[in-house]
């Protein structure tokens, strides 16, 4: 497998160096934004104990709520394939869009016409200031990957890293099928 570049709409795996990370250790995040001076990132595979009521109670939705990461972490986000009822959807690639019209998607989750497959919501965001996240690849802290799923909102977190690493190859397949907590060994 190539070594590719970021860019938007293509996933930043975490590499087994970062295991000791809380924030990033075995992360998979769609890039939402790239540019030359910044970078916006969701962490896919980190469901939180919270569903949208409980952050906003007046939508009655209990769709799950993902760790987007550290930044703005009172804050909540979502990424979706819903640009036809979204007002001000920014498209990130193939089909996955980010953010939209608030108001417009509280009168729809409220009215039950979304399903959890058409959405993922996001408590924070992952962000890099200009070159940083270019100094942490040649740093080996993450290595980007194509979004080959069919759809990233119906996603298996629990194997997700796993996976992407098994796809890599080489040493990677090693640490696939490393523990979780090496203290446990």
């Amino acid at each position: 497998m190539k070594n590719l570049l970021p860019e938007k709409g293509k996933l930043l795996v975490a590499e087994p160096s970062i295991l000791n990370d809380n924030s990033f250790n075995r992360a998979i995040i769609l890039l939402a934004e790239y540019t030359s001076n910044s970078t916006v990132g969701f962490i896919l595979n980190k469901p939180l104990e919270y569903t949208v009521n409980d952050l906003v109670p007046d939508v009655d939705c209990n769709f799950h709520v993902y760790e987007g990461g550290p930044v703005e972490q009172d804050n909540l986000y979502f990424v979706h394939r819903i640009p036809e009822l979204l007002d001000g959807s920014l498209e990130v690639a193939n089909g996955i869009f980010w953010g939209g019209n608030f108001k417009q998607l509280k009168k729809l989750l409220n009215e039950g016409l979304l399903i959890e497959s058409d959405i993922r919501f996001f408590l924070g965001y992952t962000g890099w200031s200009k070159n940083q996240l270019e100094d942490e690849i040649k740093e080996n802290s993450w290595f980007v990957s194509e979004n080959d799923f069919d759809n990233i909102f119906t996603l298996n977190e629990e194997n997700l890293w796993k996976d992407k690493l098994l796809q890599k190859g080489g040493n990677y397949k090693l640490w696939a099928n490393a523990p979780k907590n090496f203290n446990l060994n």
